[in-house]
């Protein structure tokens, strides 16, 4: 796509969802990113589900350590992987409380260091969190950036890398959720929505089902 077709995307995409919002519930930075790192292979929704009991019982990275392995599991075992989600989000808690003052640190360097943090999930906080214009490629958005033409990448890094460059400078604090949501309910992987696809005419993929 060209300048003008990218700029025409998002500024269709923002005006389906002018204020487009995470679908996973959190009201602090630490509750969004224990969120986001038991949402890994998990829907919003199960995780949502867990998280609410969960946070109103532990929200700090000291209530969850207090909590210990084998307590934090019996509040998320619904989801994936939980065991070994409950593990990194310990290991986690015990950094956050030892080297940040039970903090979420605001750069990217020390939020991929800790332990279950990977880029996408400190994208995610920096972007929905402290509002910083960071770009986290999940599935959605990765199929998306491909199936579109909007930013063609063999890996999610480098399809990150190629979103940063040519999104419009005031549309990268919410470009993330707009592809994410876009993918999500429109641009499905098995069934695109093509027909009702606000973007379908600037779109180059094949599989389009008009």
């Amino acid at each position: 796509m060209n300048k003008t077709q990218i700029k025409e995307l998002y500024t269709l995409l923002s005006a389906e969802r002018p204020d487009p919002k995470s679908e996973l519930n959190f009201s602090t930075p630490f509750e969004l990113l224990v969120a986001v790192m038991l949402s890994a292979q998990a829907t919003d929704k199960s995780v949502n589900l867990a998280t609410e009991k969960l946070f109103a019982d532990a929200n700090t990275p000291q209530a969850i350590l207090a909590l210990g392995q084998e307590g934090l599991e019996n509040y998320i075992r619904t989801i994936g992987l939980y065991r070994s989600k409950a593990k990194h989000v310990l290991a986690a808690c015990k950094i956050l409380c030892e080297q940040y003052s039970g903090s979420v640190p605001r750069d990217y360097e020390s939020l991929v260091s800790l332990p279950g943090v990977g880029s996408k999930t400190a994208k995610v906080v920096l972007n929905v969190a402290f509002g910083e214009p960071t770009i986290a490629v999940d599935t959605h958005i990765f199929r998306v950036a491909n199936r579109t033409g909007l930013a063609p990448g063999n890996s999610p890094d480098e399809v990150s890398e190629k979103l940063s460059k040519i999104t419009p400078p005031e549309f990268l604090k919410n470009a993330h959720h707009w592809l994410l949501l876009h993918g999500r309910y429109c641009c499905k992987a098995r069934k695109p929505l093509c027909s009702q696809c606000p973007i379908s005419h600037l779109c180059t993929s094949d599989e389009k089902t008009l």
